[in-house]
Parts: C-alpha cells; sequence; structure tokens
C-alpha cells in the first residue's frame, strides 16, 4: 500500500492527531540573535528566523518536535513555514534554503521514526509574504512583485529538497491567497512527475474574517472548487481564530470535499500583547464539537497551541469517530469568488 492509502485506511478508523504550533514554543526559548545565527557568516539580523535554527539549533528543533511526538500525535510537520527563497530573502538567507528544507525533514523524519510507532512527515510549505493575486501598491492595482511561475519555482525547490529530506506528505498551509495555492499545486505535481512516484498533497486555507474568505476573497467552497482537481489527500482550514469562529466554515467545507477534513485552529484570539491565553482544555472542548458534529478527519494546533493542547485534543479525540467522507457528485464545480455548480 502507498502512503496516502495507508493514511485514509487508518482514517476511515479514527481521528487523525496533528502536531501543534513551533513558532509558539520557538519563542518561549527565548533565544539570543547570535543563537539564531550560530556563527553563520550572514550580513542581516537573523533574529526570528525561525527556519534557519534547522541548521543552527537542530537540539532545539529536535525537543520541540520531540515533546509534539511525545503528545500522541499522528501527523509530524516540519519546521519550514517560511524555508523558500521569497521568505528568506528577508534574511539574506536564500542559498540555504535547500539545507534548511533537507535538515528539517531529516530531523522530523528521525523524531517520527524514533520508537516505532507509525507516524507521518508532512513538509510544510506557508504561503510566501507576497501574493499573486493583489496589488501592493494601491496606486497600481494590476502591479505584481512576483508573477505565476516564480512562485512556482520557489515551491519546487522547497517540496524537492523536503522530499529528499525524507517527508511522506507536502503540506501547503495556511492559505491567503488562491493562487499561490495553485502555484504550490502545480510545483507539488510536477515534482510527483519527476520523481515518478507518488507525492500527496495536503492543502489548508485560512480566513482572513468572520464571513468566510481568504485575502483573495475565496469562501471555503469556493476555495475546494479551485483545488480540487489535484485530488489532495487532505482539504482543511488552520490558524485563521480559535476552534469556535472556525466551526461554521468547516462545516461547509465538510459539507462538500470529497476528501478527508484536517484541520487546526489557533488557541484562540490573542491578547493585545499579541500572545494565546486560551487553555488546553478549553482550546480540546471545541474541537471536541467539531468532532461531535463529524466535520473532521484530522485535528491539531495552529498559533499559540502547544503539546499540551494536542495532549488535551488528542484525549477529546480517542474513540470518537472520523467525518465520514462524502462521494463525489456527479455535477460541474467550477470558482469564482463563490462556487458555481452544474448540476448532471
Amino acid at each position: 500500500m502507498t502512503q496516502s492509502q495507508v493514511f485514509r485506511s487508518e482514517a476511515t478508523r479514527r481521528i487523525l492527531i496533528k502536531d501543534g504550533a513551533y513558532g509558539t514554543l520557538i519563542q518561549a526559548e527565548k533565544l539570543s540573535p547570535e543563537a539564531y545565527c550560530a556563527g553563520m557568516d550572514l550580513l542581516k539580523d537573523q533574529k526570528g528566523n525561525n527556519d534557519l535554527l534547522n541548521l543552527t539549533q537542530p537540539d532545539v528543533i529536535r525537543s520541540i518536535c520531540g515533546r509534539f511526538a511525545d503528545s500522541g500525535v499522528d501527523v509530524l510537520a516540519t519546521n519550514t513555514f517560511n524555508a523558500n527563497r521569497i521568505s528568506q530573502a528577508d534574511y539574506g538567507a536564500e542559498a540555504l534554503v535547500g539545507e534548511i528544507n533537507r535538515a528539517a525533514a531529516r530531523i522530523t523524519r528521525e523524531v517520527a521514526d524514533r520508537d516505532g510507532k507509525t507516524r507521518w512527515v508532512a513538509g510544510a510549505l506557508g504561503p510566501t509574504n507576497k501574493t499573486l493575486s493583489l496589488s501592493p501598491d494601491v496606486n497600481d492595482p494590476a502591479f505584481r512583485e512576483v508573477d505565476f511561475d516564480t512562485v512556482k519555482q520557489v515551491y519546487r525547490e522547497q517540496v524537492d529538497a523536503l522530499v529528499e529530506g525524507g517527508v511522506d506528505f507536502i503540506l501547503v498551509e495556511t492559505v491567503f491567497d488562491t493562487l499561490n495555492a495553485k502555484a504550490a499545486v502545480m510545483a507539488v505535481l510536477e515534482a510527483e512527475q519527476a520523481l515518478g512516484r507518488e507525492l500527496p498533497l495536503m492543502v489548508s486555507m485560512t480566513l482572513t474574517d468572520l464571513s468566510g474568505r481568504n485575502l483573495s476573497g475565496h469562501t471555503v467552497e469556493a476555495f475546494w472548487a479551485s483545488i480540487r482537481h489535484a485530488r489532495p489527500l487532505t482539504i482543511g482550514l488552520n490558524c485563521s481564530f480559535g476552534a469556535a469562529q472556525l466551526r461554521p466554515h468547516l462545516s461547509a467545507l465538510a459539507g462538500v470535499a470529497d476528501a478527508l477534513v484536517m484541520a487546526y485552529p489557533n488557541a484562540g484570539l490573542p491578547n493585545e500583547l499579541g500572545e494565546y491565553d486560551e487553555a488546553a482544555e478549553e482550546t480540546a472542548a471545541q474541537v471536541g464539537e467539531w468532532i461531535r458534529d463529524g466535520l473532521v478527519n484530522v485535528v491539531g494546533g495552529c498559533c499559540g497551541t502547544t503539546p499540551a493542547h494536542i495532549a488535551a485534543i488528542a484525549r477529546i479525540a480517542a474513540g470518537k469517530p472520523p467525518r465520514t467522507v462524502p462521494q463525489p457528485r456527479r455535477q460541474t464545480l467550477l470558482a469564482g469568488l463563490e462556487p458555481m455548480v452544474i448540476a448532471a
């Protein structure tokens, strides 16, 4: 059986658990700028470059990953949210992208396999800090800082390095621009073709307001219509808000997607200092409502979630039935900012 077949089989028996937020735990380490750089000859200050820590502080990343593994997870994501040339340009570290991704994948693979338990490693691709759909210049709506082929190439470099490092899946997460996601999807499909084997894809959208749209204006149903051709292993929502605020939009997605649904919310909304106060049991109780209503196949946490949050979610999910994936509908599904359905 392929990795995706094994994953789907397991997801029909129980709700699977994804890990939580690397950034939250890295911030708690209070690392100095010198610790981030660790003697590397880089011209810019590396404070905040969490992806670089895969090279400069691998033991820190290994420890964080291990704490999540011990909390009962089935899916460990790599610490590579900004490990692409566009995002690393802010730190002058573009030349290290391949090394960062390979190191992150190897660290995560090592932790995943350390005790013989079956765990999957998802290579995480963040959205970059550029958007293909919107202009950053209010005086020139047609202007774009990047083009589609450039973004696709940037993602392809990251995907290839993650695969070399040993990931099982590619996770395109925190999608605020649907066109950026399409570039990432194409990069994954091209990498799959070059490999000559399956490279399962996970895709996760983030919402920018309570109306249930991302920054490029798509509803969750329209987003699904935009990327369903790629037949992702999982589709879902992450970050955005807390679990309670995500619930109606997750329900809408779960009702239309003929794929496994994975969702991982923030630990509520941040306070005025940008910190997350929601306790682990509170987050888990809200996720428990998703589970009760049959909305999810895989659950985890995003910003503010710690191993305690993930362990609490795992306890809530234990023994509960997963969402039933609906059969594909015989209809034409098209996407503008909202979906257009043409029934057979």
